[in-house]
């Protein structure tokens, strides 16, 4: 995201354009109820579905969801496959639905690294809702913002190389535009449930500005109206961007 324009005064009681959410929680609630890992990750696709449909209801035009970090790699082979088969379940099941719904689906991060027949199946689904224009939903998959940055970086440099571009040409717009979100609105807002106040190499660049809001609800439990909370409290805040 660019800076703010120094002359940017107050701005509150509007409708966040942009809001992400990193998904926390999942494990704990599935010990709490003595239910295996995976059942909080099911859980936590629906919390997804209900955050989506919410944030749609409010106006806002794009929702970020970190589903998978690049870190993520370490956890148990099992736990892996867990994820990547509801991965698999949930494009095959809200594909159709997103689609109706004028959902264009983008993805930050890799998602080639993941099996084959899961990759092929998120190429056709962002082919698929490329058009619609009603709200994005951008999933971070294999996703780690100091990778993205490192890999803007890069592309910039060989443009450079390449007399394509001069250094004294690069700026904070073109390296917006290099990261994974280029062409998407500014974050506005950054939510974390789950009560831990960390951005865990997620959107470091695009959260410059952004409020951040730490909640101590658990993932599957995220509803409506947790997402209205968090829109409300973002209307109370005033966004000055350094100025007065």
């Amino acid at each position: 995201m660019s800076a703010a324009p120094a002359t940017a005064g107050p701005e509150t009681g509007t409708v966040p354009r942009h809001v992400a959410i990193i998904m926390d929680g999942n494990g704990r609630w599935a010990k709490a109820r003595g239910l295996p890992r995976v059942a909080g990750h099911r859980a936590g696709a629906e919390a997804a579905r209900r955050a989506l449909r919410a944030a749609g209801e409010a106006g806002v035009e794009c929702l970020t969801l970190y589903a998978f970090s690049s870190e993520n790699w370490r956890r148990p082979k099992a736990e892996i496959a867990d994820l990547t088969g509801l991965l698999r379940f949930y494009v095959q099941r809200e594909l159709d639905s997103l689609h109706r719904e004028g959902v264009r689906l983008k993805v930050l991060g890799d998602h080639n690294a993941f099996e084959s027949d899961v990759a092929r199946m998120v190429d056709n689904a962002i082919a698929k809702t490329a058009g619609n224009s009603r709200m994005t939903l951008a999933i971070a998959l294999n996703y780690g913002s100091r990778n993205e940055l490192v890999g803007a970086a890069r592309r910039l440099a060989e443009q450079v190389a390449a007399g394509e571009l001069g250094a004294d040409e690069i700026d904070e717009a073109r390296i917006d535009a290099a990261l994974d979100t280029g062409g998407l609105p500014p974050l506005d807002l950054l939510i974390r449930t789950s009560g831990e106040q960390r951005l865990s190499n997620f959107l470091l660049w695009q959260a410059a500005y952004a409020e951040l809001l730490f909640v101590d609800t658990l993932w599957p439990d995220f509803d409506e109206q947790t997402m209205a909370s968090a829109l409300a409290e973002y209307t109370r805040r005033e966004r000055r961007y350094g100025g007065l």
